[in-house]
């Protein structure tokens, strides 16, 4: 079964054999740029056979992280669940104020969970990284964030990270890409993910 990225969250699917490709990220508002360019990458990973879920906007409201406090709400039973499965990752963080926003760096905290898990954190996962922000300098400053925090979570991030700066004419007026030069490198970042997975998946 093919989980389509237009889906809020949803159990993650069946093994079938087809690489899983979970991301995170965006805010509350209802497609924002981040979960538009999350959900075109993730377009992007079907079209080459992935199977992929997205997390983003309420699915990621979580209660602050508190490692202290075993108590995990359902939504958050379902990211790590997930993030367990996944074969790689996509994270999407809005540049707020110059860095990640508090709402997704929140739900990359609850990955601490998985710190006595044979495979611990995301370990050898490849790791896509996407950062939109009205400004190049909050955009970049974001995307090199998210890098860091992919390697402290034992992840590979790939070759290429995109930065969005939405102060330019990146959508139309329905929410479209219209940017060829953003839809090219969410595209390659989508293969980027899938190319890193078997190497991975070939270790113990």
């Amino acid at each position: 079964m093919m989980v389509s990225p237009t889906s809020k969250t949803t159990p993650a699917p069946v093994e079938d054999g087809r690489p899983f490709v979970v991301a995170v990220g965006g805010t509350l508002r209802q497609a924002s740029s981040t979960e538009r360019a999350l959900r075109h990458c993730l377009t992007a990973v079907e079209r080459r056979g992935g199977r992929t879920v997205l997390f983003s906007g309420a699915d990621i409201d979580l209660p602050m992280y508190s490692p202290h406090d075993q108590g995990r709400v359902p939504r958050a039973l379902a990211l790590l669940a997930a993030l367990r499965q996944a074969d790689a990752v996509l994270i999407g963080s809005p540049g707020y104020h110059g860095g990640v926003s508090g709402l997704v760096k929140n739900a990359l905290d609850y990955i601490e969970d998985l710190r006595g898990d044979p495979t611990v954190y995301l370990d050898n996962k490849p790791w896509g990284c996407i950062a939109c922000a009205y400004g190049w300098q909050a955009a970049v400053g974001t995307l090199g964030q998210l890098r860091v925090i992919g390697h402290a979570l034992r992840a590979w991030p790939t070759p290429l990270g995109v930065a969005i700066n939405s102060a330019e004419p990146i959508w139309d007026a329905e929410g479209a890409l219209i940017d060829p030069g953003i839809a090219a490198q969410l595209d390659m970042l989508a293969g980027q993910l899938l190319t890193f997975v078997p190497a991975g998946r070939a270790l113990p």
